[in-house]
């Protein structure tokens, strides 16, 4: 091991055993190749660094290659820049083969752009949402139903890419559905994993529409397995939820101007008790408040109206004046302080005999 050490460096020190250097140098395609590799040894990182990198890498192993051939006349210089320049042209080909199989359709890179990526979401991640659907978009013909009220099974989850759709129940319409919306979030919510169930609406397509659609198994699975994913969709199907849920409560106003407030739930319950006990005497109150001036003998009880006129007993006068006086003052009740729970209630309570949304007989009549 010492000898051979010591002839190394004796090889070194005595300088290079060439008895007589060129003259004239290589030719143009030796230094065109030597020039390209410069260039390729200056790439980057990343999908797109490798192709710059091996692409100009394979060229300047190409430029070796003719120089070998035509000017060195060397055949081990032909053979070894042959084949550097053949592993980077499958190299290329390579990376070639992974992008077309990583690009995303039209339809769903337009979906990510739209929906995910203003939330972050990886691609990685995206894919995987994408490959549940199998990359399939189904479509819907003009007036063509996705769902039909008590018979459809909840089977799945779909969300619209184009078209609008219309959501009804007996017949009534209750909200439309547009696009990079779900279309059957609140059955997906009201149903666990190992239930069945079928849909409480009609879908109904109101133009031509293109939608995705998981299946329900394939989908709990993933959610399931990507702990991730489980909650994007979570966060997804409760802001599509509550979408609906304001879709709904702008059908549902009173006729003085008032919105329904969808954060009261007991609300229903409570003016529907108020009506049902208190419906005559709220008329009657209503009949004292609008017309006392014109006929006040016809607005008292019919006791009230046998007595002389002279002494009206001042019960009866008492709680109009002070109706008339919370009405007076409705437009600043917010200046005042007064809570919206107090100010909605009061109103129904001002019209708990009207028909045209105390007489209800379940929830979904209510609803519409």
């Amino acid at each position: 091991m010492s000898a051979n050490s010591s002839t190394l460096g004796q090889h070194l020190l005595q300088g290079p055993a060439c008895t007589g250097w060129k003259q004239d140098v290589e030719g143009a395609l030796y230094h065109l190749a030597n020039c390209i590799l410069l260039l390729g040894f200056m790439g980057g990182s990343g999908v797109y660094g490798c192709f710059y990198f091996f692409g100009f890498l394979g060229t300047g192993f190409v430029c070796c290659v003719l120089w070998g051939w035509f000017n060195a006349c060397g055949l081990d210089i032909v053979i070894w820049n042959f084949l550097l320049a053949t592993a980077c042209l499958l190299q290329l080909a390579h990376l070639v083969h992974r992008l077309r199989k990583d690009t995303l359709p039209e339809e769903f890179e337009l979906l990510y752009k739209t929906l995910c990526l203003p939330l972050h979401v990886p691609l990685q991640a995206y894919k995987e949402i994408v490959r549940c659907c199998q990359e399939q978009v189904l479509t819907l013909a003009i007036e063509q139903t996705y769902a039909v009220e008590g018979e459809t099974p909840i089977d799945r989850l779909s969300l619209l890419l184009s078209g609008r759709v219309r959501v009804s129940q007996d017949g009534q319409f209750l909200h439309y559905i547009f696009p990079y919306q779900f279309m059957d979030s609140p059955e997906w919510e009201s149903l666990q994993p190992s239930e069945e169930g079928v849909f409480q609406v009609t879908l109904t397509a109101e133009t031509t529409c293109s939608y995705i659609s998981w299946p329900r198994k394939s989908l709990h699975l993933l959610l399931a397995k990507e702990r991730y994913i489980s909650r994007l969709f979570s966060a997804l199907l409760g802001y599509d939820i509550s979408e609906k849920l304001y879709a709904l409560n702008e059908k549902l106003f009173a006729k003085f101007g008032l919105c329904f407030d969808i954060r009261l739930p007991s609300l229903y319950h409570v003016l529907g008790s108020a009506a049902s006990d208190a419906g005559p005497e709220s008329e009657k109150e209503d009949e004292e408040v609008h017309g006392p001036a014109a006929s006040p003998s016809q607005a008292m009880p019919t006791s009230v109206q046998q007595t002389p006129p002279c002494s009206p007993p001042p019960a009866a006068t008492s709680p109009p004046a002070h109706l008339s006086r919370a009405r007076m003052s409705r437009p600043d009740s917010g200046v005042l302080g007064e809570d919206s729970t107090s100010l909605v209630l009061e109103d129904f309570e001002e019209v708990s005999g009207s028909e045209s949304f105390m007489d209800y007989r379940s929830d979904g009549e209510y609803m519409r």
